[in-house]
């Protein structure tokens, strides 16, 4: 009695407990690291983002003045008031101007034609870093004359070099040098709309600055004293809203720049909490799976009087040592591939990034991998405090039920609030990380039914008749200590992610490959003027090219909405009406009728305007969704200075998929007939020369015409797809390499489990060859289940992302997804031959005698 209550009194004795975990563990540590491998790769790829975002943070704080070049930029597309000039020129101690277009430019000796986005200087700008040029100095030189420097993308697809010249509207420049970087580009936006940069002085001679033409004004300021930029824009904020003029400074370009490349890391960030969500899967089977090994070695400790929460507590301190040493491998692999990150990023960042070590991203990855270790450990853990002694007597017998435990309840909740938790500080959105959550959640519950349910047909379908190498083989998937279900779930959930990648990207090119065939259109000429506009239909015809469309274009400015200004709006958020409608400037059209790419959905479509009452008009449906506008709203509108109240009678669906003149707003004809515009010509020409003949031709009668050739834009768009793709298989890689290691981990830990079974074989007289054989049947099963299941989830998600977000029809491209099943499947044989091999080479008698 005495005893019993001093052995009920004894407390706990922590060096007791840590050394007997690490007694139970030495002989065990392989498999016990093997547990949380899995992770290791989540772990790296959470430090290698953070490392990266943190490096990000600092070097945009301290290269945000290259970023914009000034401390002060005032930007308007269209001139300068005249009672906004005297305060444009009193900004500033040095002061650069800019005019950026969009235009053909032509080389004489390729004879060939791009457009790109001419930008014509003035001024010492950029003040903060330089025009990275070759030579250095042509980034300065080329504004002494008529010279050019021309971006390093076109003087290679052109085979230009520098002295040769390029011809910008009427006027030929010589080309002084070749630009490798403009502040704030990135390779991306180099490859869509490639720069060239000109004297401002010369911009009139060229003969591009039409009535019409869409130009931006760009003004840039250094202060050579102290000022308070924040201060000084505040108070000209009122002024350059109401003239239709925007601003931006190094702070507000620090602040802009910071959050969407914030957003960039977090997305990021999900993409690795993925992959070591598959750990964790991986973690919860082995330790589930060891658990059951240790049963009648916790029991016997029991009899020799340690309590169950003392024997808890030894295996929970086994895996959290192990996770800690886990997550320090893990964090110190991140730490290595963070600088990697900068390269793979290169192309979509305006600034360079450093690779310093961050050690905060290295804590917070030894952190969470420990927490993650403990916490999918936990589900079988908990089942160690209800094995009591009798279960050295009965074990045999009496199968041990670790999932009996209510506490498991508790666990499977604080699960979901470290998914919730964690996924809110990525998108700083508890509806969005909610969304993740169920999302993660759906996927998981797909797969495992998924599973059960393949295990249960293999089980009904198997047949007495089939040789005992098939059934043996097909028996494995269903038996007890099977690895189907994880299986399917870590390494389906990871070709899944892949395998949508893949579909995605072929869907978006294969649809802009339909724009270009056919008898679309696959040239758009535009700011062709109102003079112009029957010498370049001319000029096509002469070419063979048929005339597919001519559409009149109008520049307009919303100014009032059912009376409102955007003053009203600002004031009355009860409205719900973005302010930004009322900045932006739209270009619309006027027609009698509609096109095939549009659909009426509501109200009715007036093609002709009356002489009286307000101009009907048509607007889009998202457009209208957006900004609240429903049919019968009144909208007064600036058409170049005079004022036109219209009335909304009709609502519509528009096909922007389709390589067509699309607007947001529709005139209908005799309303805007004589107001300034430019026009549009749609074309389609047969061939590569076809096309270079043509632009030639347009280039040089018209200079001023602007022409969006659809097979460069295919190209471009191919190429962007590619980069983007890159970077998604970049951090897929991790989800991908973590699949293979709880494939490979729960492989091994099936070795433990089997041999048995397989010794029982050998002493049977089972050949090398058979037990060779029924493991590779087993295998390949589960590999070919897993990738299927994943693959047929990413058929099913790419065509609800195909449906719902892209609007375009669902064709997959099924070789990609061929190859990554094949992949999966003969890697899983291999893992599971090789795992096989120390119990085929080894007597019967030598493995029984050996503790297991």
């Amino acid at each position: 009695m005495d005893h019993t209550s001093v052995d009920y009194k004894r407390r706990l004795s922590i060096p007791w407990l840590f050394e007997m975990a690490w007694r139970d563990g030495r002989r065990n540590r392989s498999r016990l690291f093997l547990f949380v491998s899995s992770i290791i790769f989540g772990i790296a790829a959470l430090v290698a983002v953070y490392s990266f975002g943190f490096n990000l943070k600092k070097d945009v704080d301290n290269q945000a003045a290259t970023l914009i070049g000034a401390d002060l930029a005032i930007m308007s597309n269209k001139p300068v008031e005249a009672s906004m000039q005297p305060l444009i020129d009193s900004l500033g101690d040095r002061r650069s101007r800019e005019r950026s277009f969009a235009s053909m430019i032509y080389f004489p000796k390729g004879k060939g034609t791009r457009l790109v986005q001419v930008r014509a200087l003035q001024g010492d700008f950029p003040y903060y870093g330089s025009l990275e040029t070759i030579p250095i100095k042509a980034g300065t030189d080329f504004r002494k004359g008529k010279k050019a420097v021309v971006d390093q993308t076109l003087m290679l697809q052109f085979n230009a070099k520098v002295n040769d010249s390029i011809k910008v509207g009427k006027v030929t420049f010589l080309i002084s040098g070749i630009l490798n970087k403009a502040p704030g580009q990135t390779g991306i936006s180099a490859g869509i709309a490639p720069i060239v940069y000109i004297p401002l002085q010369y911009l009139e001679q060229t003969g591009l600055m039409q009535k019409g033409s869409r130009i931006s004004y760009n003004f840039y300021y250094k202060y050579d004293h102290k000022a308070d930029i924040s201060k000084l824009t505040k108070s000209l904020d009122a002024r350059l809203d109401k003239a239709g003029m925007n601003y931006d400074t190094i702070e507000r370009r620090k602040e802009n720049t910071g959050r969407s490349f914030g957003d960039l890391t977090r997305f990021l960030s999900l993409v690795g909490f993925i992959a070591l969500l598959l750990g964790c899967v991986g973690v919860a089977s082995a330790m589930h799976i060891y658990v059951r090994e240790k049963i009648a070695s916790i029991a016997i400790m029991r009899c020799l009087g340690v309590k169950a929460r003392e024997a808890f507590l030894i295996y929970l301190i086994q895996i959290a040592g192990i996770g800690l040493i886990g997550s320090i491998i893990g964090s110190v692999l991140g730490s290595f591939v963070q600088h990697i990150l900068p390269v793979v990023f290169k192309d979509f960042l305006p600034i360079s990034i450093s690779t310093d070590t961050s050690w905060m991203a290295i804590g917070q990855g030894i952190l969470l991998g420990v927490i993650i270790s403990v916490l999918f450990a936990l589900l079988p853990l908990i089942a160690i405090r209800n094995i009591s002694p009798l279960n050295t007597l009965r074990i045999s017998y009496e199968p041990i039920n670790l999932l009996g435990d209510p506490l498991r309840w508790l666990v499977y909740v604080l699960i979901l609030l470290f998914i919730v938790v964690f996924s809110f500080l990525q998108l700083d959105s508890w509806l969005a990380s909610a969304f993740f959550t169920i999302g993660i959640l759906i996927a998981f519950v797909i797969l495992t039914l998924i599973a059960k349910l393949l295990m249960y047909l293999v089980r009904l379908f198997i047949q007495s008749s089939w040789s005992y190498l098939w059934r043996q083989g097909f028996a494995n998937l269903y038996r007890p200590n099977n690895q189907t279900i994880i299986l399917i779930v870590s390494i389906g959930l990871s070709t899944a992610f892949i395998c949508t990648l893949f579909f995605i990207q072929s869907l978006l090119v294969r649809q802009v490959t339909i724009s270009a065939s056919g008898n679309q259109a696959n040239m758009i000429l535009f700011d062709i003027q109102t003079s112009q506009e029957k010498a370049v239909a001319g000029l096509a015809r002469q070419h063979q090219l048929p005339v597919l469309q001519q559409v009149p274009v109008v520049t307009i400015r919303l100014q009032k909405i059912n009376g409102k200004t955007e003053a009203d709006v600002k004031k009355d958020t009860a409205l719900k009406i973005s302010p930004h409608v009322f900045a932006n400037e739209y270009r619309i059209t006027y027609r009698d009728s509609l096109t095939p790419t549009e659909k009426v959905t509501d109200g009715h479509w007036i093609g002709h305007a009356s002489k009286t009452g307000d101009v009907p008009i048509s607007v889009e449906d998202r457009f209208a969704k957006h900004n609240h506008l429903k049919l019968g709203d009144h909208l007064l509108f600036n058409v170049q200075g005079i004022p036109v109240a219209t009335k909304i009678t009709s609502i519509r669906v528009v096909n922007w998929n389709k390589m067509q003149t699309n607007f947001l707003i529709v005139f209908p004809k005799g309303a805007l007939d004589d107001a300034p515009q430019f026009h549009v010509l749609l074309t389609r020409v047969p061939s590569k020369a076809a096309s270079a003949s043509f632009q030639q031709a347009v280039v040089r009668q018209f200079p001023n015409v602007s022409i969006v050739d659809l097979g460069l834009v295919l190209s471009i768009l191919d190429d962007l797809l590619d980069k983007l793709g890159d970077i998604i298989r970049f951090m897929a890689m991790f989800s991908i390499i973590t699949g293979v290691v709880v494939l490979i981990a729960s492989v091994r830990i099936s070795k433990y489990q089997r041999i048995q079974e397989s010794v029982l074989l050998r002493t049977m007289g089972a050949s090398r060859r058979q037990i060779l054989a029924i493991t590779a049947i087993e295998y390949f099963f589960l590999g070919s289940l897993s990738a299927a299941t994943g693959i047929l989830i990413a058929f099913a998600g790419s065509w609800l992302l195909a449906k719902y977000n892209f609007e375009i029809p669902f064709n997959a491209d099924l070789l990609p997804a061929l190859l990554l099943f094949l992949a999966i499947a003969i890697l899983t044989i291999i893992i599971g031959l090789f795992n096989s091999r120390g119990i085929l080479n080894k007597p019967p008698l030598e493995i029984l005698r050996r503790d297991v």
